[in-house]
Protein backbone atom coordinates (compact mmCIF):
# COMPACT_ATOMS: atom_id res chain seq x y z
CA UNK A 1 0.00 0.00 0.00
CA UNK A 2 2.90 2.24 0.16
CA UNK A 3 2.81 3.34 -3.98
CA UNK A 4 1.65 6.83 -3.86
CA UNK A 5 2.88 10.33 -5.54
CA UNK A 6 2.27 14.03 -5.00
CA UNK A 7 -1.31 15.22 -5.46
CA UNK A 8 -2.82 12.01 -6.56
CA UNK A 9 -6.87 12.45 -6.56
CA UNK A 10 -6.12 16.19 -6.42
CA UNK A 11 -9.61 16.44 -7.11
CA UNK A 12 -10.74 14.65 -3.74
CA UNK A 13 -7.80 16.68 -1.74
CA UNK A 14 -9.24 19.81 -2.83
CA UNK A 15 -12.63 19.29 -1.86
CA UNK A 16 -11.13 17.63 1.08
CA UNK A 17 -9.79 21.41 1.78
CA UNK A 18 -12.78 23.25 0.75
CA UNK A 19 -15.16 21.86 2.93
CA UNK A 20 -12.60 21.85 6.35
CA UNK A 21 -11.17 25.38 5.61
CA UNK A 22 -14.56 26.82 6.93
CA UNK A 23 -14.96 24.51 9.22
CA UNK A 24 -11.64 24.88 11.20
CA UNK A 25 -11.41 28.49 10.80
CA UNK A 26 -11.26 30.24 14.19
CA UNK A 27 -10.38 27.18 16.13
CA UNK A 28 -7.13 27.40 18.07
CA UNK A 29 -6.17 23.96 16.90
CA UNK A 30 -6.80 22.44 13.65
CA UNK A 31 -5.99 18.21 13.81
CA UNK A 32 -6.44 16.44 10.65
CA UNK A 33 -5.39 12.85 10.58
CA UNK A 34 -4.07 11.14 7.72
CA UNK A 35 -4.61 7.41 8.01
CA UNK A 36 -2.45 5.23 5.44
CA UNK A 37 0.16 7.85 4.69
CA UNK A 38 2.62 5.36 3.42
CA UNK A 39 6.15 6.94 2.06
CA UNK A 40 4.32 11.00 3.06
CA UNK A 41 3.49 12.33 -0.47
CA UNK A 42 -0.04 12.78 0.18
CA UNK A 43 0.06 14.75 4.15
CA UNK A 44 2.44 16.91 2.38
CA UNK A 45 0.26 17.69 -0.93
CA UNK A 46 -2.74 18.50 1.56
CA UNK A 47 -0.66 20.40 3.87
CA UNK A 48 0.34 22.38 0.69
CA UNK A 49 -3.34 22.78 -0.31
CA UNK A 50 -4.31 23.98 2.89
CA UNK A 51 -1.47 26.51 3.34
CA UNK A 52 -2.74 28.10 0.41
CA UNK A 53 -6.35 28.21 1.20
CA UNK A 54 -6.19 28.85 5.34
CA UNK A 55 -3.59 31.65 5.44
CA UNK A 56 -0.64 32.44 7.13
CA UNK A 57 -1.93 32.55 10.62
CA UNK A 58 -4.83 29.89 10.62
CA UNK A 59 -2.03 27.13 9.38
CA UNK A 60 0.01 28.03 12.03
CA UNK A 61 -2.96 26.06 14.44
CA UNK A 62 -2.62 22.99 11.63
CA UNK A 63 -1.17 19.50 12.39
CA UNK A 64 -1.29 16.55 10.66
CA UNK A 65 -0.94 13.16 11.89
CA UNK A 66 0.17 11.02 9.33
CA UNK A 67 -0.18 7.19 10.11
CA UNK A 68 0.75 3.65 8.56
CA UNK A 69 1.71 0.46 9.58
CA UNK A 70 5.21 0.77 8.26
CA UNK A 71 6.54 -2.83 7.75
CA UNK A 72 9.49 -1.71 6.42
CA UNK A 73 10.29 1.06 8.58
CA UNK A 74 10.98 3.42 6.50
CA UNK A 75 7.98 5.68 5.92
CA UNK A 76 8.69 7.50 9.06
CA UNK A 77 12.29 9.02 7.89
CA UNK A 78 11.09 10.09 4.70
CA UNK A 79 8.71 11.90 6.40
CA UNK A 80 10.26 13.60 8.99
CA UNK A 81 13.24 14.88 6.70
CA UNK A 82 10.80 15.14 4.37
CA UNK A 83 13.18 14.44 1.35
CA UNK A 84 12.61 12.68 -1.97
CA UNK A 85 14.05 12.35 -5.32
CA UNK A 86 13.59 14.66 -8.30
CA UNK A 87 12.17 12.07 -10.16
CA UNK A 88 8.77 11.75 -7.57
CA UNK A 89 8.20 15.33 -8.08
CA UNK A 90 8.26 15.78 -11.97
CA UNK A 91 4.14 15.33 -11.53
CA UNK A 92 4.11 19.05 -9.14
CA UNK A 93 3.43 22.28 -10.66
CA UNK A 94 6.26 24.24 -11.56
CA UNK A 95 5.32 27.43 -9.05
CA UNK A 96 3.67 25.09 -5.92
CA UNK A 97 7.06 23.01 -6.20
CA UNK A 98 9.22 26.44 -6.58
CA UNK A 99 7.35 27.82 -3.66
CA UNK A 100 7.62 24.36 -1.45
CA UNK A 101 10.51 22.53 -1.94
CA UNK A 102 14.24 23.21 -2.21
CA UNK A 103 17.67 21.82 -2.73
CA UNK A 104 18.45 18.80 -0.32
CA UNK A 105 22.05 18.21 0.56
CA UNK A 106 22.41 14.81 -1.84
CA UNK A 107 22.15 15.46 -5.66
CA UNK A 108 19.20 14.68 -6.80
CA UNK A 109 16.99 15.44 -4.02
CA UNK A 110 14.54 17.91 -2.54
CA UNK A 111 12.96 18.61 0.26
CA UNK A 112 10.00 19.95 1.62
CA UNK A 113 10.01 23.73 3.00
CA UNK A 114 10.25 23.39 6.93
CA UNK A 115 6.83 25.62 7.14
CA UNK A 116 4.91 22.92 5.70
CA UNK A 117 7.26 20.24 7.24
CA UNK A 118 6.82 21.29 10.39
CA UNK A 119 2.92 21.05 10.79
CA UNK A 120 3.10 17.16 9.33
CA UNK A 121 3.48 14.26 12.23
CA UNK A 122 4.22 10.38 11.74
CA UNK A 123 2.96 8.02 14.14
CA UNK A 124 3.38 4.47 13.20
CA UNK A 125 0.53 2.82 13.60
CA UNK A 126 -2.42 -0.19 12.94
CA UNK A 127 -5.71 0.80 12.20
CA UNK A 128 -6.79 -3.03 12.35
CA UNK A 129 -5.97 -2.47 16.12
CA UNK A 130 -9.08 0.06 16.15
CA UNK A 131 -6.91 1.91 18.53
CA UNK A 132 -7.61 5.75 17.96
CA UNK A 133 -4.51 8.25 17.73
CA UNK A 134 -6.43 10.94 19.13
CA UNK A 135 -9.86 12.61 19.12
CA UNK A 136 -11.35 16.33 17.92
CA UNK A 137 -9.94 15.83 14.26
CA UNK A 138 -11.68 18.37 11.83
CA UNK A 139 -10.74 15.81 9.05
CA UNK A 140 -9.43 12.67 8.62
CA UNK A 141 -8.05 11.33 4.90
CA UNK A 142 -8.10 7.83 4.16
CA UNK A 143 -7.68 6.80 0.91
CA UNK A 144 -6.53 3.75 -0.82
CA UNK A 145 -6.76 1.78 2.26
CA UNK A 146 -10.44 0.56 3.14
CA UNK A 147 -10.31 -1.54 0.12
CA UNK A 148 -7.61 -3.52 1.51
CA UNK A 149 -10.04 -4.49 4.40
CA UNK A 150 -12.75 -6.97 4.68
CA UNK A 151 -16.15 -5.62 4.83
CA UNK A 152 -16.38 -6.19 8.80
CA UNK A 153 -12.74 -4.65 9.50
CA UNK A 154 -14.05 -1.54 6.88
CA UNK A 155 -17.02 -0.91 9.50
CA UNK A 156 -15.09 -1.07 12.34
CA UNK A 157 -12.48 1.39 10.61
CA UNK A 158 -15.16 4.14 9.95
CA UNK A 159 -16.52 3.63 13.42
CA UNK A 160 -13.36 4.37 14.78
CA UNK A 161 -13.43 7.39 12.68
CA UNK A 162 -16.28 8.76 13.56
CA UNK A 163 -15.34 8.53 17.43
CA UNK A 164 -12.13 10.34 16.07
CA UNK A 165 -13.47 13.01 14.56
CA UNK A 166 -14.78 16.75 16.40
CA UNK A 167 -18.47 17.15 15.96
CA UNK A 168 -19.22 18.50 12.12
CA UNK A 169 -15.73 16.95 11.42
CA UNK A 170 -15.33 15.20 7.87
CA UNK A 171 -13.92 12.00 6.37
CA UNK A 172 -12.74 11.94 2.79
CA UNK A 173 -12.05 8.72 1.15
CA UNK A 174 -11.53 7.55 -2.45
CA UNK A 175 -13.83 7.61 -4.99
CA UNK A 176 -13.82 4.09 -5.09
CA UNK A 177 -15.18 3.14 -1.41
CA UNK A 178 -18.38 3.52 -1.05
CA UNK A 179 -19.92 3.78 2.42
CA UNK A 180 -21.11 0.77 3.88
CA UNK A 181 -24.97 0.43 4.97
CA UNK A 182 -24.41 -0.10 8.47
CA UNK A 183 -22.87 3.00 9.07
CA UNK A 184 -24.35 5.38 6.72
CA UNK A 185 -26.15 7.23 9.84
CA UNK A 186 -23.47 8.05 11.45
CA UNK A 187 -22.35 10.39 8.13
CA UNK A 188 -23.62 12.73 5.75
CA UNK A 189 -22.56 13.16 1.71
CA UNK A 190 -21.85 16.37 1.39
CA UNK A 191 -20.14 16.39 -2.31
CA UNK A 192 -22.13 15.02 -5.53
CA UNK A 193 -18.69 14.31 -7.14
CA UNK A 194 -16.55 13.24 -4.28
CA UNK A 195 -16.40 10.76 -1.32
CA UNK A 196 -16.68 13.25 1.27
CA UNK A 197 -18.58 13.10 4.48
CA UNK A 198 -19.37 15.26 7.63
CA UNK A 199 -19.53 13.82 11.03
CA UNK A 200 -23.48 13.22 11.94
CA UNK A 201 -24.31 12.17 15.64
CA UNK A 202 -24.56 8.49 16.62
CA UNK A 203 -27.99 7.22 16.89
CA UNK A 204 -28.66 6.04 20.50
Amino acid sequence: MAFTFFFRDTQILKLAVEHVVPFAMGRSRVRIWDAGCAMGPEPYSLAILLAESMGYFAFKNLRIYATDIDETDTFGQTIRTGTYPEEDLKRIQPDIFKKYFVPNDKPGYFRVVDTIREHVIFEKHDLLSLRPIGEDFSLILCKNVLLHFQPNERIDVIKLFHGSLSQGGYLATEQTQKMPEQVEYLFGRVAANGQIFKKEAAQA
